[in-house]
């Protein structure tokens, strides 16, 4: 079944669509609706293994979310997903967005999830009793949590990256787990969440460790979230610390009596503070408009030869870092003795390695009215920051059409041996006529048939009498 979150919820939550699949293996599902007024924002995968009676299922569920642009009422219209060829149904809800909520305070270190002290539960403990905390000892770690970026600075517009990782050494794998991680996880992104940025998140996966060196030490690294930041305004993106709950062990005082007996506790780690400091662009007539990013241009045109009133199309191709969503169309400049229509928009975004880019296409029909050469940079061009030189760039196409002259219609010419077309051409009469002079000639002869069929038949009616008499 489809299951919906929250119809009423604060701007800087997220409003949820997931479904759940039991004991059978996920084959292919079809697209999450889009929602007007809302941005998708990553899906979460979430495997959950029941043991019942020594017999194992599995759960899986499958997460989007969606932001909202703004606050107010909207409208999720009833859709179908598709999973493993069976349509699942949902009439639908009506959303209410509200105003922005502050965050809740992380649970304390040493505490469950209700802030309650940890205490031992259960028949285990009627039957054995409590275990005795001064049986066990807590071995010092050496895990942190980081939120990091992979710039400190950046200009209006400019992406940056940035991950949150969560880092301990091989020794500390026995003594700490991930606790409810999926349930920690929108806590985390609405709080790393930056309303005067653009965002593109980069699709959640399983979480996998890599091994890496930090100061000389080898650590197991996990990246729990990563995301792309495009700065809307030249305020700072400031992120707040972090907290994350994980499953630490203590383990016994005499591990000799069993090296597997450990005591289940709760530690909570948090990140610094981070803020990105962003600069304004430099002063230019375009400045609010122009895109900013590392781009070239790639041309295509549908035909080798031009003639007169013959279309033809032309691609005017973006490709390269940068965020593309933003990217408008070039600038045109009519120029007389030719005709553009379009253009025909066309995006291919690819997050991977930490980066966004992509192409973006822009396809336009012309329609060419005189011969010549047709200089297509004097049509198009495209403003850009260029973030490789700092300076403002244009995209210029290269591109030179040499429009032909359409050929004449072919015209009747006698034989020269012929003399009788030779003499009857020239002396034909070469005045125009008007178009309709056919059809008038048709209509006289009409009457002109008509009146001698008159004639004739009183001819005939008069001859008769005369007989007779």
């Amino acid at each position: 079944m489809v299951v919906l979150g929250r119809t009423e919820f604060p701007i800087n939550e997220y409003f949820t669509i997931s479904f759940t699949l039991r004991g059978a293996p996920l084959d292919r599902y079809s697209a999450f609706p889009d929602i007007e007024g809302f941005k998708k924002s990553g899906k979460l995968n979430t495997t959950t293994t029941r043991t019942v009676g020594g017999q194992s299922s599995i759960e899986l569920t499958i997460t989007q979310r969606y932001a909202a642009y703004q606050e107010g009422e909207f409208e999720l219209p009833p859709f179908t997903i598709t999973v493993n060829g069976n349509p699942i149904r949902s009439p639908g809800a009506t959303l209410e967005v509200g105003p922005q909520q502050t965050a809740t305070t992380p649970p304390a270190t040493g505490t469950n999830p209700n802030n309650q002290p940890l205490q031992g539960i259960g028949l285990l403990d009627e039957l054995f009793g409590k275990p005795k905390p001064d049986a066990y000892v807590e071995p010092k770690d050496h895990a942190f949590l980081a939120l990091v970026a992979d710039k400190s600075s950046v200009y209006v517009g400019e992406g940056v990256h940035v991950s949150m990782y969560f880092y301990l050494t091989p020794a500390d794998q026995g003594l700490l787990d991930f606790y409810n991680f999926a349930g920690q996880l929108p806590g985390i992104m609405q709080q790393l969440q930056q309303r005067t940025a653009w965002e593109e998140h980069f699709e959640d996966q399983e979480i996998t460790p890599e091994t890496i060196t930090v100061g000389g030490k080898s650590y197991l690294r996990y990246r729990l979230y990563e995301t792309e930041l495009y700065p809307l305004t030249a305020e700072a993106l400031r992120f707040p610390i972090i907290s994350l709950q994980m499953v630490k062990y203590k383990v016994a005082k005499d591990p000799t009596a069993d090296p597997t007996d450990r005591l289940e506790g709760y530690k909570t780690y948090f990140t610094e503070p981070l803020i990105i400091a962003v600069k304004p662009l430099p002063p230019h007539p375009l400045r609010d408009q122009v895109a900013v990013g590392r781009y070239q241009l790639r041309e295509a045109i549908d035909r080798t030869t031009f003639q007169v009133g013959q279309t033809f199309t032309y691609t005017f191709s973006v490709e390269g870092e940068g965020n593309l969503a933003t990217l408008s169309a070039p600038t045109l400049r009519p120029q007389p003795g030719v005709e553009l229509y379009g253009p025909d928009i066309q995006q291919d975004l690819t997050r991977q390695s930490g980066r966004v880019g992509g192409r973006k296409r822009f396809t336009y029909r012309l329609v060419p009215r005189q011969p010549g050469p047709l200089l297509l940079d004097s049509l198009l061009t495209l403003v850009y920051f260029n973030l490789a030189t700092a300076r403002y760039d244009t995209l210029r196409p290269q591109l030179v059409v040499s429009v032909q002259d359409a050929p004449q219609k072919a015209a009747f010419r006698p034989r020269p041996d012929d003399p009788f077309y030779t003499e009857a051409l020239q002396a034909a009469d070469n005045t125009l006529q008007p178009l309709d002079a056919y059809r008038d000639v048709r209509r006289y002869a009409n009457i002109v048939l008509v009146l001698l069929l008159g004639l004739a038949g009183f001819g005939w009616w008069r001859g008769g009498r005369q007989g007779a008499a």
